[in-house]
């Protein structure tokens, strides 16, 4: 009989003096390199409120779209997702497709940003920046791309200023908070966030990456720091594993009113696809977007299931609505090299056929 727990010490000498050598190179490969940059597409600012700006993406020929998307990305996380760097960039490749692209960075929220509600985001800052926009390009409608939290965000917008959305894309986004199989929905249901809110304030940037990387404490808190010591050496790796990482803990801070809104009446309330959302007093009623609507979600995605997103066939009231599924995950549907090969130009085919 074979033995299960058969334990070979030469063997574990060898693989151990190999983990020695590779962490010893990989810690001079560190200290020789520079904080890894991304965000690198040219860009010029067209709009600035408090910690909000509008940026303009330039890309390396004249863009051939007639109407030109803005992209509304989530509040957890910085914008810069969708230009990581420049073989794994969103806007790069929607701009190579001839897209016009402008974004929004939300910024930093601070102590003074503690009282903002959802109304001051959607019907304040967000219909400034389309205004912007708009007004930039002396158009009645713009497109919207909106991402994640952002893609619901662009929901609620749409349905409150439909005269203002030429055509919406979501992407990776939440519409029935309540699907079987959404962890975080599952976690959130017992948590009392008035009391969270009140105790906080601003809830911390570093308490929400927390709540995201236990969600696969294995894969993402123990295993990808013990893969990483293969890739010590190996430059071109290393540094898109630093740029990442940059990314993830470079997270701004909520703030803890529209926190408490979003958290009470998407996630616990579930308001969105019950029709009792309501955004600055107004109802949101999703059946009201008749724009033509493209859902892209992703088939692996473990904070957005696929249900979540394709919810939204059932509420829509558009008869112009597209499914695109992508085989990846939340963050792979930006950056993987199937990602940039499939979606941007999926995107523009669809924008172009409606332009």
């Amino acid at each position: 009989m074979s033995d299960p727990l058969h334990f070979d010490p030469i063997q574990a000498l060898q693989e151990m003096a190999v983990f020695q050598r590779k962490l010893a190179a990989g810690m001079t490969q560190l200290r020789g390199m520079g904080e890894p940059e991304y965000a690198n597409t040219p860009r010029e600012l067209v709009y600035r409120e408090d910690k909000l700006t509008v940026w303009h993406m330039c890309g390396e020929r004249e863009p051939t779209a007639k109407t030109p998307v803005l992209i509304v990305y989530a509040l957890v996380n910085t914008v810069w997702m969708t230009d990581l760097q420049p073989d794994r960039s969103l806007v790069r490749n929607l701009l190579a497709q001839g897209e016009d692209v402008y974004l929004i960075d939300w910024g930093y929220p601070d102590g003074a940003d503690r009282w903002l509600t959802l109304d001051d985001y959607l019907n304040g800052y967000l219909d400034r920046c389309v205004d912007a926009v708009r007004t930039r390009h002396g158009l009645d409608a713009i497109n919207l791309l909106g991402i994640c939290q952002g893609g619901a965000f662009s929901l609620c917008y749409t349905a409150l200023h439909p005269e203002k959305v030429h055509n919406l894309v979501t992407m990776v986004t939440p519409v029935d908070f309540r699907t079987p199989d959404n962890m975080l929905s599952h976690w959130v249901q017992g948590v009392d966030v008035d009391l969270f809110v009140d105790t906080m304030g601003n809830i911390p940037a570093a308490l929400m990456n927390w709540v995201y990387l236990t969600l696969k404490p294995v894969r993402l808190l123990q295993q990808k720091y013990v893969n990483l010591v293969d890739i010590l050496d190996k430059p071109v790796e290393l540094e898109n594993f630093l740029r990442m990482e940059r990314w993830i803990f470079d997270s701004p801070d909520q703030a803890g009113e529209a926190f408490r809104q979003f958290i009470k009446d998407f996630y616990q309330g579930n308001k969105l696809v019950r029709g009792m959302l309501e955004i600055g007093g107004q109802p949101v009623d999703l059946g009201l977007i008749t724009q033509p609507v493209l859902n892209i979600y992703a088939e692996q995605d473990h904070l957005v299931p696929p249900d979540a997103s394709r919810a939204l066939a059932r509420h829509i009231g558009t008869t112009d609505y597209t499914e695109l599924a992508f085989r990846g995950g939340h963050i792979g549907i930006y950056v993987s090299g199937r990602a940039q090969r499939e979606v941007p130009p999926a995107i523009h085919q669809w924008l172009r056929e409606r332009d």
